[in-house]
């Protein structure tokens, strides 16, 4: 008679291949599920699980890291928590300030959590052309990271232009992805069932960026596996999860893309999506299987997501599978206990520029001007034309109309180029924000209702070697040093979270908006692959025309 570790007895266990719960017993020695229901096994030790609901532990299908704020090793404490057991990331923000290195160190620290970091190489360094980032990474720069373990592919391929044209660099990326056995992930935002199938010549199936039925029945109709998102910013389920029934559910799974490390903690992650979804009409089992197996089975990784012999022992008890209502975790067959890592030290200060005061001035010569409108909750923006306010042939904020000066800073190779633009929709009051985390190339960016409180932003979020800053008139409010390449905080989460917090509260001083994140908004309006007008260090880009514009009509 054989003896394993562990028995689990009596609870009602997910089937995701019959997407139903039974009850049977699982057996469990060291890593992995060894035997499922009756068996002469014998067990060094009995968990009763009545009255639980075991399923699979969570799959993040596409998150970046960065985006929480915190470290690798201190997000798998609070996903951990959650019943995420493993995420597929991209960690092309930090690739995009400090190349290989940045890559290299987000795997160094993910090594300290029990969770599974599964990286995908970034496929944009930089994202376009269309600002300065801090590194370039072609596909001779990124074969070599096949080597380790925890690289599963690359990462969504956004430059969609490139794959049209059969750019030989961008091809031979999904090769070499392709090559060591992998995938390449898409990034599919705006594009037609046309356009989508030239994906499909390229060999990519996968998109996170579906945010209504239409554009999913596209996808669908063209082959791909389709990861709902529900982020801090991008809350997509409401509108998509109508779009899932039992003979399409296959091609659902969930990811959350980009979510603050204090929305983490207190809302959730993949089991929120599920929260939704079932509160949306899903069946629960549907929805534990979509965040589970469909989101192992998109990413080609063995032996995760089932209950089933020879998978991972990863699961989640559950008290409440209506709720969600999780219990306890366990993680490779152990209970998860949180870890006592810290932060890997990374020592690079990557705020790197030569701003002065007069840089931020903006003449017009005409009042009537492009100007980025805000879709909260959403990253994509509206491309407002109108009249502005100006004196002495300079812009003045418009406070009665809520439009704003904005500002785009080169941070990384003391190049002194500035974009400047307009922006509606931050509801400031007086004061200004400024960020390095700036999506993708991630310069500095900073939005306020005066030069003077622009500047002083700017120069408290230097001296800080990156973060993000909010200011009054007269003084800095708060300030969230984010001294990993301006990007993620060197403190543990919940110190990271308190800072969130404060910055927070900060904001609520000089604003009215309540609608919306206002630090990972303005981060994403300098992102030039999203609709419709977005602004970069180099100036005002048209995202339907494919080109810059003067900021003036």
């Amino acid at each position: 008679m054989r003896t394993v570790d562990t028995c689990i007895k009596n609870g009602q266990v997910l089937n995701v291949f019959k997407r139903q719960f039974e009850q049977h017993d699982l057996w469990l020695d060291h890593e992995t599920i060894v035997a499922v229901g009756t068996t002469d096994f014998a067990a060094r030790k009995i968990i009763d699980a009545r009255d639980k609901y075991i399923v699979p532990g969570f799959i993040d299908a596409h998150v970046h890291i960065e985006s929480s704020m915190v470290t690798p090793s201190e997000v798998g404490k609070v996903l951990l928590k959650h019943g995420v057991t493993a995420i597929v990331t991209d960690p092309h923000e930090i690739a995009n300030v400090m190349g290989k290195a940045g890559i290299e160190y987000m795997i160094k620290d993910a090594r300290q959590t029990p969770m599974d970091v599964f990286f995908m190489l970034p496929s944009s360094v930089p994202c376009t052309p269309f600002e300065h980032a801090g590194a370039t990474l072609k596909a001779a720069d990124l074969k070599p990271l096949y080597q380790y373990p925890e690289v599963h592919g690359l990462a969504e391929v956004m430059d969609y232009p490139s794959v049209l044209a059969k750019d030989p660099e961008t091809l031979a990326k999904i090769q070499d992805a392709n090559d060591a056995g992998y995938h390449a992930d898409g990034h599919a935002a705006g594009l037609s069932v046309e356009q989508l199938d030239v994906y499909r010549q390229a060999g990519i199936h996968t998109d996170h960026e579906a945010g209504n039925v239409a554009v999913i029945n596209d996808r669908l109709a063209t082959g791909f596996s389709i990861f709902l998102r529900e982020g801090t910013v991008e809350r997509d389920i409401a509108n998509t999860i109508q779009a899932v029934n039992e003979s399409n559910a296959q091609d659902f799974s969930f990811c959350t893309d980009d979510k603050l490390i204090d929305d983490l903690m207190s809302e959730g992650s993949i089991d929120y999506c599920i929260k939704l979804a079932i509160q949306l009409g899903i069946r629960p089992e549907l929805a534990y299987t979509m965040a589970s197996y469909n989101a192992a089975m998109a990413h080609n990784l063995a032996h995760t997501g089932a209950l089933a012999s020879g998978y991972q022992a990863d699961l989640v008890f559950l008290n409440d599978p209506h709720n969600v209502k999780i219990d306890a975790v366990m993680k490779n067959g152990q209970w998860i206990k949180e870890q006592t890592s810290h932060p890997a030290a990374i020592g690079v200060n990557t705020v790197h520029h030569q701003l002065q005061l007069q840089d931020l001035a903006l003449p017009l010569s005409s009042d009537y001007c492009h100007v980025i409108g805000i879709q909260p909750n959403h990253i994509v923006t509206d491309h407002i034309k109108t009249h502005v306010p100006t004196e002495n042939g300079q812009f003045q904020a418009d406070l009665n109309n809520d439009i704003l000066k904005m500002a785009v800073i080169e941070r990384h190779h003391h190049l002194g180029t500035v974009g400047l633009g307009l922006v509606k929709e931050f509801e400031l009051q007086h004061g200004a924000i400024a960020t390095t985390i700036a999506h993708d190339s991630h310069n500095l960016v900073v939005v306020g209702t005066s030069d003077t409180a622009m500047f002083r932003a700017v120069e408290e979020v230097t001296q800080a070697g990156g973060g993000i800053t909010v200011v009054d008139d007269e003084k800095v409010l708060a300030t969230m040093p984010l001294a990993i390449a301006g990007l993620m905080s060197a403190k543990d989460y919940q110190s990271a979270a308190q800072d969130l917090t404060a910055i927070t509260a900060a904001y609520q001083q000089i604003s009215t908006n309540r609608e919306f994140n206002p630090f990972i908004t303005l981060s994403f309006l300098t992102l030039p692959v999203i609709p419709s007008i977005k602004l970069t260090d180099q100036g005002l880009y048209d995202f339907d025309q494919q080109r810059f514009i003067d900021l003036e009509v």
